[in-house]
Order: structure tokens, then C-alpha cells, then sequence
């Protein structure tokens, strides 16, 4: 199945890509989604592992499934005051 991620700001600079289509198994989690993005994509590695998953609007878990043609949001949370 194909799913469909969207880069934080940063993560887009790096990759020279907004968006991304990643292919995975059917029964695929969002941990899987990250283990193969970093395979795929080094230079994302250290951002990788701050990322906050997002479907539907929602922080999705890492153990949650993914369906074909959904949109995962990967965001890096920020600190304000």
C-alpha cells in the first residue's frame, strides 16, 4: 500500500520535498512508517527522532495501523513561552 507523509518545514529543506510516498506492507504502523523513512532517507535521521505523528488532525501512536492512501503529518513539536 501507498502512504502519503507530509514534512515539517525543516525535514522538507533537507529533502527538497514537501511531501513524500512511501510504500509499505498492508498491516504497516506508524513505527513502521519512521523505520522505513529512515532507511530510505538518512539525512532525516536525527529529526526523525523528534517527529510528532498527525492523522486526521490527531498525534497518532507508533503502534497505530496505517491505510493505503492515508496522509500522515510528521511535525516537530515546538516549546513556546
Amino acid at each position: 500500500m501507498m502512504v502519503n507523509v507530509r514534512l515539517s518545514a525543516d525535514m522538507a529543506n533537507i529533502l527538497g520535498k514537501p511531501r513524500l510516498t512511501v510504500p509499505l506492507e498492508q498491516d504497516a504502523t506508524v513505527a513502521d512508517l519512521i523505520t522505513i523513512l529512515r532507511e530510505q532517507h538518512p539525512a532525516l535521521q536525527q529529526n526523525l527522532n523528534h517527529v510528532v505523528p498527525i492523522i486526521s488532525g490527531h498525534h497518532a501512536s507508533p503502534t497505530q495501523q496505517l491505510s493505503a492512501g492515508q496522509e500522515v503529518a510528521l511535525l516537530r513539536p515546538i516549546a513556546g513561552g
